[in-house]
């Protein structure tokens, strides 16, 4: 009987497959690899040599904990004499007996994740099963034939490879950006990506199944859409919009991804707290671009969340101009989302490209609390029947906002109907630059077009109320600058007659902090003039002031102040209302790099913050974070007491471990004032060898 094979090592060649797979940046202690493209691995046995004639080898790939050839969890193939891309298959690159160098190819929709290689080696009728190792498998966006290929090298290195990134939040009138340190690439994040995936109740509930579709980027996207958040299952995140966020971080400070995810797998997959909409969206941007699909965070400005499905989202205020929670219904001042590309062959022609995603838990979706992928063509076209959740995300950017007076008795009057403050400036990073790309015209065609109205007729919008005829009465208000947190301003209510009539009217001018998500806190400032006359073809301007002495108690972390206007008319009983969000903009942070990035040489960061506000900070945590930067995602730097117009400087050390554009984010939080956030961007070179 003839000995039977057996494997001293197997070199997987990591380094260079890496570089050919883009993977790289993930290291070189094991081998990760993108479907549909093959790689070399070198197989060397310990004992007799390898005999080619004599032995015959097949290779075998398994995935999942219980492999099975009829769910495509397993496959097991030959030696052939040249490579098939379009299939599992392997050929011999090299052999001089004592070592057998293979190449292997995957096809482009092979199951992803962790793959279990060995040789099934068969000599003269006698067969040894060998294991080589490990792999990962992962989607390929470069690849022609896999769902999430991507025709653009630009786009590729943006939403898959790049590790950082900005997040757009404030308001339509306002917006702000964060960067965001997406860390894809970081120790430990690609296996809790995987084990993300593991959790899912699908999983859970029937492994075999669940691995049968691990192929499918539809699939995966929405298993990860429900397990960012924790509403279901033993998802990442807990959401809290405040006040209190005891017991947890409040979401605010996060400057990243890392740590909320090493958190979620060192604590056994027990929920991080807390997380709001750009918290949930990021961390889905990290896992979704770790598993290989291009995505992108996306920022709504006046998202509509509309709990009654009717397309309308209702806003009350009572008789003093004081907003009325009557509705479930709400506009959020932002809401972020992620897209991620892929091909919809379970839609009809006209869906593939971007795909909504969002994990922030607003409504169910078939039983849990995630949503989409819905097709962002579908949704501009008003194919609201299409799965998942499109006529939902629809809502959020064309929905009706209707206004309300709620009298004492409990009706309630009509004011009017806004078809077009939904769904603005509809936000993301652009590729290759730190620039805000407005992709608006994405979601909807301009207001007013021909093909807007077909949009909505397709959309089926029964409960769209009518135009309203033009209005000669109207107001507006205005803000003459960007205000600072801790100042005092002032709001101008702007009435404009057009008409040939005297016009005597109340107006009531009201001013309450809020939630970035609509939600009232409380009210700050208030005025009633009973009697305002407006001439024929006048314009009248009245004024609120509102005090840092009266919004800085209640103000959060959103830096958000709604004001309401609302004029009643006496004679014509006509209403005039008109509402603008005020989001105080914090001061800056000045971060200045100290001498020349190098890879893996201590660099330092000196940080600059002078307190403008009236009164004195205390305790203060600076969190400095940077994905290739810094070995601890987060560094604190607390602070005890930061007096009025004081100046206060630190430094920060840290060694670089990755080369190329990286950015480096400082979050200062302190008693008074919450989410100071800057960035600085930072070129490491490469160390030399």
């Amino acid at each position: 009987m003839a000995q039977a094979l057996a494997v001293a090592t197997t070199d997987f060649q990591c380094e260079s497959n890496g570089q050919a797979h883009r993977t790289a940046d993930f290291g070189s202690s094991r081998l990760i690899v993108r479907r549909g493209d093959r790689f070399t691995i070198t197989v060397h046995f310990a004992g007799r040599p390898y005999q080619r004639g004599e032995d015959q080898i097949s290779v075998i790939v398994e995935t999942g904990p219980a492999p099975l050839e009829t769910s495509g969890t397993k496959v097991q193939f030959p030696l052939s004499d040249s490579l098939d891309e379009a299939k599992w298959n392997a050929a011999v690159v090299s052999s001089d007996g004592k070592q057998l160098s293979l190449s292997i190819c995957s096809p482009a929709d092979a199951k992803i994740g962790p793959q279990a290689l060995k040789l099934l080696c068969t000599t003269q009728g006698q067969s040894t099963l060998l294991a080589l190792g490990e792999f990962i498998l992962l989607f390929n966006p470069w690849c022609p034939g896999d769902d999430v290929f991507l025709d653009s090298e630009h786009q590729r290195r943006e939403y898959v490879l790049n590790d950082q990134g900005l997040i757009y939040r404030g308001s339509r009138k306002f917006i702000s950006h964060i960067a965001w340190n997406f860390g894809q690439f970081e120790d430990g994040i690609l296996d809790i990506c995987l084990k993300l995936l593991d959790n899912s109740s699908n999983c859970l509930k029937n492994q075999d199944e669940d691995g049968s579709q691990r192929h499918d980027p539809v699939y995966i996207s929405r298993i990860v859409a429900a397990m960012v958040n924790c509403n279901d299952d033993n998802g990442v995140l807990e959401g809290n919009w405040g006040p209190d966020y005891s017991n947890g971080v409040c979401p605010t400070m996060w400057n990243g991804s890392i740590t909320i995810l090493r958190q979620w797998n060192k604590l056994g997959c027990l929920r991080v707290r807390y997380g709001q909409c750009w918290v949930f969206a990021a961390v889905a941007c990290t896992v979704l671009r770790c598993l290989g699909i291009p995505t992108r965070p996306i920022t709504n400005f006046n998202s509509a969340h509309d709990t009654e499905q009717n397309l309308r989202i209702d806003s009350f205020i009572d008789e003093n101009g004081k907003r009325v929670r009557k509705s479930g219904d709400s506009i959020w001042n932002f809401h972020c989302w992620t897209e991620s590309w892929m091909t919809r062959p379970d839609l009809k022609p006209g869906c593939d490209g971007w795909q909504v995603l969002d994990p922030t838990p607003q409504e169910r979706s078939d039983g849990i609390y995630c949503c989409g992928p819905a097709s962002v063509k579908a949704i501009k076209n008003g194919d609201v029947n299409l799965k998942f959740d499109t006529p939902f995300v629809f809502a959020e950017v064309n929905a009706d906002y209707v206004s309300w007076l709620l009298y004492k008795d409990g009706t309630k009057k009509q004011i009017e109907i806004n078809h077009r403050l939904v769904g603005q400036n509809i936000s993301t990073k652009a590729v290759g630059s730190d620039e805000r790309e407005d992709i608006t015209h994405n979601y909807k065609y301009a207001e007013g077009s021909k093909e807007e109205r077909e949009a909505f007729t397709k959309a089926d919008m029964k409960n769209k109320l009518a135009e309203e005829p033009e209005k000669k009465f109207f107001m507006k208000l205005k803000v003459e600058k960007v205000n600072m947190n801790g100042a005092d301003f002032e709001v101008s209510a702007v009435l404009m007659n057009q008409t040939s009539a005297m016009k005597n009217c109340r107006l009531i001018l009201c001013a309450q902090t809020i939630m970035y998500n609509g939600e009232s806190i409380q009210e700050c400032s208030w005025n009633d003039l009973a009697n305002v006359t407006i001439g024929p073809h006048e314009e009248k301007r009245e004024t609120l002031q509102v005090l840092y002495s009266n919004y800085g108690l209640s103000l959060r972390e959103n830096n958000q102040i709604l004001i309401v206007a609302l004029a009643m008319e006496y004679e014509a009983e006509e209403l005039v209302v008109a509402r603008k969000v005020i989001t105080l903009q914090n001061p800056s942070l000045q971060i200045k790099i100290l001498g020349e990035p190098v890879q893996y040489r201590k660099l330092t960061a000196e940080i600059c913050f002078t307190n403008p506000m009236p009164v004195s900070l205390c305790d203060g945590t600076f969190l400095v974070e940077g994905a290739g930067l810094t070995d601890e995602q987060n560094i604190s730097c607390p602070v005890q007491s930061i007096a009025p117009g004081q100046e206060v400087k630190l430094r920060v050390n840290f060694t670089p471990q990755k080369s190329g554009l990286r950015k480096l984010t400082v979050d200062l939080d302190c008693n008074k004032l919450k989410d100071v956030k800057g960035f600085q961007n930072v070129i490491v070179r490469p160390m030399k060898r």
